[in-house]
């Protein structure tokens, strides 16, 4: 008899992340190709030729799936469930169907209205909130803020393991078209510069706003012959520090919290948080993305 029980899927904008998941261990993995890049081909026809080698072997298993895989442009667009909410309210807004014998599960996203009285919604950080939960029990405790650093970062407010809101930051999208499509550093192939990141992270900090330090990056480059690589995280620095720098005052969260702030995504861009917040007085740990996705997952799927 097999031992696997379900598919999980983390189905973003640039990549699909699939599991073959067991009762307590990941059996097998797989990618393919993100929401944004499936070039007119039909999600199902794309999940199929995905998991064929594990419907072979273990017949059509359910599949639990988050991200944009649930939005407008993925395979079925799932509606928000709305803020405050907690893991039962992403069980009752699953959006069940079938597909190829396959019973599917999508994940509905959240939405709410963030500290700036705007709407904001998510979708796919939601499953690695409550991951983060189920791996963390002691997150579900007080009031916390977790951080999930991204193309849109995405800064969470819980309470007793709730998400009461959230704000987006619009900041890595902002760093990806600035050093792609302005003079300031274009040089997306350049190695991190720890220094010049640090370097970004003070300029930041001591700037008026973002606006006012941005033009840094290329007249620097003008008149200090700083390297366009060393220009890269340099502006890594100033786009990061600057949404360290506006994020958590909105929340509500002083240096003198009590507990750490926790960082939800890929190691190397938390590592870059993790030295930002420090730089302003805020302690942080990181967990890793992929991880809390597949814990979340996991949680809606055997429970």
């Amino acid at each position: 008899m097999s031992s696997a029980q379900f598919i999980a899927a983390d189905w973003g904008s640039s990549q699909l992340r699939l599991s073959l998941c067991g009762a307590t261990q990941v059996l097998d993995e797989r990618a393919g190709p993100g929401i944004a890049a499936l070039q007119g081909r039909a999600p199902a026809d794309v999940i199929d030729v995905a998991i064929a080698p594990w419907r072979a072997a273990h017949g059509a298993l359910p599949l639990f799936m988050a991200g944009m895989v649930g939005a407008r442009s993925g395979w079925v667009e799932v509606a928000y469930a709305d803020c405050p909410a907690d893991a039962a309210a992403l069980r009752t807004g699953l959006h069940r169907f079938h597909s190829q014998d396959h019973a599917v599960a999508i994940v509905p996203g959240l939405a709410c209205i963030n500290p700036q009285a705007a709407p904001d919604v998510m979708r796919g950080e939601e499953t690695q909130v409550f991951g983060a939960l189920a791996l963390q029990p002691q997150l579900a405790q007080g009031r916390r803020v977790l951080v999930l650093p991204g193309t849109h970062c995405k800064w969470v407010q819980l309470q007793d393991g709730r998400v009461l809101r959230f704000q987006t930051s619009f900041g890595g999208e902002l760093f990806a078209l600035l050093r792609r499509h302005s003079q300031l550093a274009g040089n997306a192939d350049a190695g991190h510069d720890a220094d010049a990141f640090a370097f970004g992270l003070r300029r930041a900090h001591a700037a008026a706003s973002l606006t006012h330090v941005l033009f840094e990056a290329r007249s620097r480059q003008l008149r200090e012959a700083m390297p366009a690589a060393v220009a890269d995280a340099f502006l890594s620095g100033l786009v990061i520090g600057s949404d360290v720098r506006g994020a958590l005052p909105l929340l509500g969260w002083q240096q003198d919290a009590c507990d750490e702030l926790t960082l939800i995504g890929a190691p190397a861009l938390c590592a870059r948080y993790v030295d930002a917040l420090a730089q302003q007085g805020y302690p942080s740990r990181s967990l890793d993305g992929a991880q809390c996705a597949l814990a979340g997952l996991r949680a809606l799927a055997i429970d």
